[in-house]
């Protein structure tokens, strides 16, 4: 990761790089799970598709939002965020869907989709806490607080 500016807000300059590379991966996992909300929105058909299209479209609005807020976090700390579908996609710890599963496998897909991005928010928080830095632990925390009640909900479709 590339410091484009000298910045000097207290959190040294290996702590930074170290938050940003895991804020990078939070970003890109939000991506991938945006874009594959978004497509299930399109998508879903059955019995559950009204149910269903109206809540991929607010978790997607939602994932839409956060994009934003986690690239200037990276920014504030004085790096690049990265962009672009493949870059995102190459740092991301979850996968893009290859097909159109039916709609109770969107519904499990996404739940293993918000588990994996609160662990990735939950490992960057360690950085964020280490470092000191509550901003970056602020928007952490709020990202957790998301998935973690998004797969809730969702799963409770499953049962």
């Amino acid at each position: 990761m590339k410091n484009t500016v000298s910045i000097d807000i207290g959190i040294s300059h290996k702590d930074r790089e170290e938050i940003v590379k895991a804020l990078s991966t939070l970003l890109a996992d939000t991506s991938v799970l945006y874009s594959k909300t978004h497509g299930f929105h399109w998508n879903v058909t059955g019995k559950m598709f009204n149910t269903l299209h109206l809540m991929f479209e607010d978790h997607y609005t939602l994932l839409w939002e956060s994009l934003d807020e986690i690239a200037e976090r990276i920014r504030a700390l004085g790096f690049m965020a990265p962009f672009g579908a493949k870059a995102l996609a190459d740092i991301s710890t979850i996968r893009e869907s290859i097909e159109i599963p039916v709609d109770i496998d969107m519904v499990r897909e996404l739940v293993s989709d918000h588990e994996a991005v609160a662990k990735t928010a939950r490992n960057a928080l360690l950085f964020a806490d280490k470092a000191n830095d509550q901003p970056t632990a602020d928007l952490l925390t709020q990202r957790l607080q998301f998935h973690e009640k998004t797969a809730w909900m969702l799963r409770s479709i499953l049962q």
